[in-house]
């Protein structure tokens, strides 16, 4: 439990830095926009290792023309993503959002309502643009009280049933913890746990993908 609390506690201490990586800022009907934060931002390893980049890899491998914008920054919150979310939208017009944002709330304390209410914004925000929209879910460690942790991870299933968008069931499943998945200061994964990151999110990703009309 120890080992999880420090692995989440980095997101709240991060500092704010620039997104992780950002395509040219030409319009298209064919990107996939990924709103994180240190989880996301290819914290502390080369920027085409991280989960985002490999999606792209993936995606085109398997013949979709997709780009992906890694708007992700280490130390995000909801609400920086909520105020960054408009100009994302206007300059890269994606087709998909991917939103893997909360922890730095939950671990500050912030009130469940604020976080709800930002997170459901950046969805219908995003949807409003024409987007497809899939959030991550996000786990705090027990040490949080168990009412709060119960709640806060409840949000994420009660936004995608509410706002009709897809879930990727806890985003760090077979990482956190994973001896080989996690960097040397123990609290942010690994260039090697990336993949596993991939697939997580493929799961829910993947099927929906459809061709264009």
């Amino acid at each position: 439990m120890r080992f999880f609390s420090l692995l989440v506690l980095i997101i709240s201490l991060g500092w704010a830095g620039q997104p992780a990586a950002l395509a040219a800022d030409a319009p298209s009907t064919d990107t996939v926009l990924v709103l994180g934060d240190s989880l996301s931002a290819a914290y502390n390893m080369p920027l085409e290792s991280a989960w985002p980049r490999l999606l792209e890899q993936r995606l085109q491998s398997e013949g979709w023309d997709y780009q992906v914008v890694n708007a992700s920054i280490t130390g995000e919150t909801t609400q920086g993503g909520r105020t960054r979310l408009p100009g994302l939208l206007q300059r890269h017009t994606p087709r998909w959002v991917i939103i893997e944002l909360g922890g730095n709330d939950g671990l500050r304390g912030f009130s469940l309502d604020l976080t709800r209410d930002n997170l459901a914004h950046m969805v219908q925000l995003s949807q409003d643009a024409g987007a497809a929209v899939v959030l991550t879910e996000i786990l705090l460690p027990p040490n949080y009280g168990a009412s709060y942790t119960r709640r806060f991870t409840a949000l994420y299933t009660e936004l995608a049933e509410t706002h009709d968008a897809l879930l990727v069931p806890f985003f760090m499943d077979g990482v956190a913890l994973v001896d080989g998945m996690m960097q040397a200061d123990g609290i942010h994964p690994s260039e090697q746990a990336q993949p596993r990151l991939l697939d997580n999110v493929w799961r829910v990703f993947g099927p929906a993908l459809q061709p264009e009309p």
